[in-house]
């Protein structure tokens, strides 16, 4: 079987990642990094001698590639993405969370997929964690019967302490689009749809920033919802997800790490991570991030639809932007 050729556009902590991964899956080839810092750029010519390495997308239209990832800052994924695209680089791409930086031009992202075709993934990697996998299947299974309420939570504690209101400190993206959106994106593959209303929002580091925020849902079947995301939470060195969801026969609560089953007819059961077969060909980060790329690369291999896709992920972009205008809030 002929060797997939891959490119890394942005190689800060999410590119490194990723290329680690890729440089060990069977029948892959990482044969070009774009990456705009010089100084990174002398740096992986060091590294990365079979490589080629670039400063701009444009270099890469006459590389033989079968894909690309684009793990750049969220606010240049529609430039980057139209680009390799228009370039005719490739049409099979992935690209890390969120999608785009805005409902309208994740909108335009999807219209040049449906233009150009290919094969298209964006990062929601909570999506291959085992605890959320064994939670949707038991959602799917009906095992808590219909639900009929949840609550769900995305909290980190990378700005805890931090109450200055200085703009040095600002983070660079609102706490909803850098970790809420994790939330967002499991509660629709969870439920389907749904719509927001009562949005509260706190800016705590910054009044440049959101960093902290609580919103309802409701999906179409009538299932109620609360959100609760912060950056500014003692206790969470790591970023963790939530959600705890109450149904006709019982609850299920699961987070990052473990699973509880509640049954109204009195049996529970708890599980973690190691318990659901948490296992993965190479650990790095951690094993949802291998699966993750092994879904894309086997989606490209057999030119086959992979989730999320860009119409899935344009989805929690334009719930992003339904919060931010209940909020009355106005990016930077």
């Amino acid at each position: 079987m002929r060797r997939l050729n891959i490119a890394i556009v942005g190689f800060g902590k999410m590119g490194m990642l990723h290329a680690g991964i890729l440089n060990i899956l069977p029948n892959v080839r990482l044969i070009a990094i774009c990456e705009k810092s010089g100084f990174l750029r002398r740096f992986l010519k060091k590294i990365f001698r079979d490589t080629l390495i670039v400063d701009s997308v444009e270099k890469l239209s006459n590389v033989d590639l079968d894909a690309a990832y684009v793990t750049t800052p969220i606010r240049s994924h529609f430039p980057i993405v139209k680009s390799l695209y228009e370039s005719g680089v490739t049409c099979n791409l992935f690209v890390e969370k969120t999608l785009a930086s805005n409902s309208d031009e994740a909108r335009m992202i999807c219209n040049l997929a449906r233009r150009y075709g290919g094969v298209n993934m964006v990062g929601y990697v909570r999506r291959f964690s085992a605890t959320f996998m064994k939670a949707k299947s038991l959602l799917d299974m009906d095992i808590i019967g219909a639900p009929t309420y949840f609550k769900a939570y995305a909290y980190s504690s990378d700005f805890f302490g931090l109450e200055n209101k200085s703009k040095v400190n600002a983070p660079r993206i609102d706490v909803i689009r850098e970790l809420g959106c994790y939330a967002l994106d499991l509660a629709l593959w969870f439920f389907n749809d749904f719509g927001i209303k009562d949005v509260k929002v706190k800016s705590t580091v910054s009044s440049c920033s959101i960093d902290s925020a609580y919103f309802k849902a409701m999906t179409s079947d009538g299932i109620a919802g609360d959100f609760r995301v912060s950056w500014c939470m003692n206790g969470y060195r790591m970023p963790e997800v939530g959600f705890l969801i109450e149904g006709s026969g019982g609850s299920l609560s699961v987070n990052d790490d473990e699973l509880t089953l509640s049954l109204k007819d009195g049996r529970s059961q708890k599980m973690f991570k190691h318990d659901l077969g948490d296992y993965c060909g190479f650990w790095l980060g951690s094993p949802e991030y291998y699966r993750e790329d092994e879904q894309f690369i086997k989606a490209v291999t057999q030119k086959e639809n992979a989730e999320p896709c860009f119409e899935t992920a344009a989805r929690v972009d334009a719930l992003i932007d339904e919060i931010l205008v209940r909020a009355d809030w106005i990016e930077e």
